[in-house]
């Protein structure tokens, strides 16, 4: 199985990062952010909303999951936000031993 880094802690719902730098997130200055686990509904609405534009796409579905405004999210730096997508994909793993390279939805072109 595959160790966790230390800035990472999940659960069957959710997954937690600690950010590198505190940034501000509906208006109050935070250092972890949570993202919960998602539903086919999220990826549809994030879908629905950027239907052309995949990274615009996760941005929409990552807010959401975390409860935070898409801009928040453009805030971090890219550190924080590699970290925030490392979150996702480990809580959408199909497997802890197998990590998933891309969530649904997310796919690149041509799959």
């Amino acid at each position: 199985m595959k160790t966790l880094p230390a800035w990472l802690t999940l659960t069957a719902d959710a997954a937690t990062i600690q950010l590198a730098r505190a940034a501000a997130m509906n208006g109050m200055r935070v250092d972890r952010l949570t993202l919960r686990y998602p539903t086919v509904g999220d990826v549809r609405a994030a879908e629905k909303q950027a239907p052309s534009d995949q990274a615009e796409r996760e941005l929409i579905l990552f807010a959401s999951l975390a409860g935070v405004g898409p801009r928040d999210l453009e805030g971090l730096s890219m550190r924080d936000y590699r970290r925030v997508q490392e979150g996702y994909f480990r809580l959408d793993a199909a497997d802890d031993d197998q990590p998933v390279a891309v969530a649904p939805g997310l796919s690149p072109a041509g799959d």
